[in-house]
């Protein structure tokens, strides 16, 4: 029975290395958590909450190119996801106390206030052409020059808002921000 004990090795064990394992110097890089190198702390942004707006995805940056916006619709098109227009002018795009209707006082988590704009159409259900967003988003452009329009994709099998872009500004407004001026 011995030998039968002896031949079959328990799964866990490993070969000792020849050389010993080497130990952590006791400095102080090797006592305390670090973020990486000096070049990468510093390259980390505090954002400031001071008029600071923002959209959708993509709103930190300038606004988009039509062949950018295109791009997008195509992905949104190629996923299968529901492309929809929406808008609003620039007094309402914002959540704030003018312009929006509180049903339970302040926010809460998972209770969006002003979340909906105005719907440009019926949303475009079985679209398999990305032209035709791009016609909609121009209709759109030339029906309210002077609001805000997004690009919403839904998709049906999750029952759920997957992507979401500005893919207009106002040209009277002037809120955007480089990201160089959003940051402290």
């Amino acid at each position: 029975m011995a030998s039968t004990v002896a031949a079959i090795a328990p799964v866990a064990v490993r070969p000792m290395a020849s050389t010993p394992l080497k130990q952590a110097k006791n400095t102080f890089a090797a006592r305390t958590v670090s973020n990486g190198s000096i070049k990468k702390v510093s390259a980390m942004q505090v954002w400031t909450p001071l008029n600071n707006k923002m959209f959708e995805t993509f709103s930190f940056l300038p606004p988009l190119t039509d062949g950018e916006i295109s791009r997008q619709v195509d992905y949104i098109v190629r996923n299968g996801w529901t492309p929809c227009l929406e808008f609003a002018d620039a007094d309402h795009a914002y959540v704030d106390d003018t312009s929006t209707i509180r049903l339970r006082g302040n926010a809460v988590p998972l209770y969006y206030d002003n979340r909906y704009w105005c719907m440009w159409k019926l949303p475009m259900f079985g679209c398999t052409d990305g032209q035709q967003v791009l016609r909609e988003i121009q209709n759109c452009r030339r029906a309210f020059p002077d609001a805000y329009i997004r690009l919403v994709g839904f998709d049906s099998v999750r029952q759920v808002q997957v992507a979401g872009l500005l893919v207009n500004r106002p040209a009277s407004v002037r809120d955007y921000q480089s990201p160089s001026t959003r940051s402290v």
